[in-house]
C-alpha cells in the first residue's frame, strides 16, 4: 500500500455568468474547471497530501488545459487517459442571490469519461500506490461505462487494502442511461469505509429515509443519529457516515455544519453561520476533502475531523470557483475560533 490520495471522476470546463448575472445577461461567462473529484484532490494537495486524479480527457487543448489546472495545484495527473474520442463535458452555472437559486445546466453528454471502460484503467496498478481512494456518485451517474469504471476502481481499492470514501452526491439531471441510483449507488456502498452525505444523497442514493425537512430553516440532530446508525445496519463495511448538515435560509445565507457516527461515537460539529456566500459550488466536495484529510491524519480524534472538515467547507463558501483553496493554517485558525475575517499582518 503507498500513499497517494486517489480520487477518480469527471472534470469539467465550468461557464459561470458574470458576479450574480442571468445567462446572458452580459455577453461573457467566466471559463474555469471543475468537478467533484478533480476538487478533492485539489484540496487535499493544499493541505499537504500526495494526491492523484485519474479521469479521462479528449487529447485536444481544451483537454490539456484542465490537465494543466489541476497539475498547477501539486496534484498528480500522470494516469489521466487522453483519448481520441469524447470531449470535456461542460457546466454553466448561474449564482444565485437572496431568494433567487443558483442554477447549474450540464452539458456533458459523449464526454471522455461517459465513453470510458473498466479496461481503460490500471486500476490494480493505480491503487497498489494508494493509501485512500475518494470517488462520487457523480461519475456513476453519467453513463453506464462511468458507473462500471466506478465499480472497478473501488473493488480493487478494497482488494488492495485501501480505505475507500464515497461522496454519495445525488444528481437528479444526470441518472439518465436507465438505471435508477440505488440500483447502482447501494452496490457501490458495499466497497465503502467512509460515506460522505447530506440527508438527500441518503435517501435518493441508498433508499433511506430521512424525515428531514431541508427548507424548514432548523434540523433536529437526533434524526441524524438515527440515519447514520440506519446506514451502518444496511452497509455493516461502513464505519464512518459524515453528514453535513446545510440550512439554507437564503442563497447567500446559509446555516453550516455536520455530524458525524464514526468509531468512537456520534459528533456534531460546530455550527456557522454564512451571511455572504460567494461560490457555494465545490463545499460538499471541500467538506469531503476534509474529512478525508482529518480521518487520515487523527484517526483516534473523529470530533476535530469533523470541525475540521466543516471549516475547511466553511471557508469554501469564501471562494469563487470549485477548487477550495484555504490552506491547513486557515482551517486550523478556524477551528480554534478565529473567524474574524480580521487582516493576518
Amino acid at each position: 500500500m503507498g500513499n497517494k490520495f486517489v480520487t477518480f471522476g469527471e472534470i469539467m470546463l465550468r461557464l459561470k455568468s458574470p458576479g450574480h448575472e442571468r445567462f446572458f445577461q452580459s455577453p461573457a461567462l467566466e471559463a474555469t474547471f471543475g468537478g467533484g473529484e478533480a476538487n478533492v484532490a485539489v484540496s487535499l494537495s493544499i493541505f499537504g497530501k500526495d494526491a492523484q486524479f485519474v479521469s479521462a480527457l479528449p487529447n485536444n487543448a481544451v483537454g490539456e488545459a484542465a490537465v494543466c489546472e489541476v497539475r498547477k495545484y501539486g496534484v498528480d495527473v500522470s494516469k489521466i487517459n487522453m483519448t481520441k474520442a469524447g470531449r470535456v463535458g461542460i457546466y454553466f452555472l448561474e449564482t444565485g442571490a437572496n431568494q433567487r437559486s443558483s442554477s447549474v445546466v450540464y452539458d456533458r453528454a459523449e464526454s471522455s469519461i461517459a465513453l470510458a471502460k473498466p479496461a481503460d484503467f490500471d486500476f490494480k496498478s493505480i491503487m497498489s500506490q494508494a493509501a485512500w481512494f475518494h470517488i462520487t456518485g457523480i461519475t456513476p451517474a453519467i453513463s453506464q461505462g462511468a458507473a462500471d469504471c466506478s465499480l472497478a476502481a473501488m473493488k480493487a481499492a478494497k482488494e488492495a487494502g485501501v480505505t475507500v470514501s464515497i461522496d454519495l452526491n445525488y444528481r437528479k439531471k444526470l441518472w439518465n442511461y436507465g438505471k435508477k441510483a440505488p440500483e447502482v449507488m447501494r452496490e457501490l456502498a458495499k466497497y465503502a469505509d467512509v460515506i460522505i452525505a447530506n440527508e438527500e444523497d441518503i435517501q435518493k442514493c441508498l433508499g433511506i429515509e430521512a424525515g428531514v425537512d431541508v427548507t424548514s430553516g432548523s434540523l433536529d440532530t437526533t434524526v441524524y443519529e438515527k440515519l447514520t446508525a440506519e446506514v451502518k445496519n444496511q452497509f455493516p463495511n461502513i464505519s464512518v457516515v459524515a453528514v453535513t448538515l446545510r440550512e439554507s435560509k437564503s442563497a447567500d445565507h446559509n446555516g453550516w455544519s455536520a455530524a458525524l457516527s464514526g468509531k468512537t461515537g456520534f459528533y456534531v460539529s460546530r455550527h456557522y453561520e454564512i451571511t455572504d456566500i460567494i461560490d457555494r459550488v465545490g463545499g460538499g466536495d471541500s467538506f469531503a476533502a476534509g474529512i478525508i484529510y482529518g480521518l487520515s491524519e487523527y484517526p483516534e480524534d473523529e470530533e476535530y475531523a469533523i470541525n475540521y472538515a466543516v471549516a475547511a467547507s466553511c471557508l469554501k463558501h469564501s471562494i469563487d470557483g470549485d477548487f477550495n483553496l484555504a490552506r491547513k493554517s486557515e482551517v486550523e485558525a478556524l477551528c480554534k475560533g478565529d473567524g474574524s475575517g480580521r487582516v493576518q499582518r
